[in-house]
C-alpha cells in the first residue's frame, strides 16, 4: 500500500530586497537597535534600523536613506557587514548589513518608534526577527569581547 505525498508548497512570492544598518557608538561597544510597529510584520520584536531597497538605488543608497528617515542620522561611514537570504512562511527576504561607524546626529526613533542603545554582550536579551539570527551571531563574534 503506498502513501500519496503531498508536494511542498513552493515559496512563490518575490524576494524583497532590505538594506539594514548596524550603528555603532564611537567605542563599538553598544549599537542601536529599533522595536519594529506591533502591527507589522514580525511585530514587536527588535531590529537594526534599514528598510527595502528602492528602483534604481544600491543598498548603501538605501541604508543611508533608510537611517535618516527611521533614526535621524546621516551616515558618514559604512562598511558591508554580510549578507543573507531568509524565507518567512509569508515573505521572502535579501538582506545586505552594513556597520555604520560614522554619522552625524542623534541616533533616536524618529518615526515613534522605540530606540535604545545596547551593549553587544546584551543584544540577546532581546528578541529579534529570526532572520537576524545569523547576524547576532556574527556581530558577537566581531565585536563582543
Amino acid at each position: 500500500m503506498s502513501k500519496d505525498v503531498m508536494p511542498q508548497k513552493v515559496a512563490t512570492q518575490k524576494r524583497i530586497w532590505i538594506a539594514v544598518g548596524i550603528i555603532l557608538n564611537p567605542a563599538q561597544d553598544q549599537i542601536f537597535i529599533t522595536r519594529r510597529d506591533a502591527n507589522a510584520h514580525q511585530g514587536g520584536l527588535w531590529e537594526f534600523a534599514g528598510g527595502k531597497v528602492d528602483a534604481n538605488e544600491t543598498a548603501e543608497q538605501a541604508v543611508i536613506r533608510e537611517l535618516n528617515e527611521e533614526v535621524g542620522i546621516e551616515v558618514t561611514a559604512l562598511t558591508p557587514f554580510m549578507s543573507l537570504a531568509h524565507d518567512y512562511p509569508d515573505k521572502a527576504l535579501l538582506f545586505d548589513f552594513f556597520t555604520i561607524t560614522a554619522f552625524i546626529g542623534e541616533a533616536h526613533g524618529n518615526e515613534g518608534q522605540a530606540g535604545l542603545w545596547v551593549a553587544i554582550n546584551q543584544l540577546d536579551q532581546y528578541p529579534f526577527p529570526k532572520a537576524n539570527a545569523a547576524v547576532l551571531a556574527k556581530i558577537v563574534e566581531v565585536y563582543g569581547e
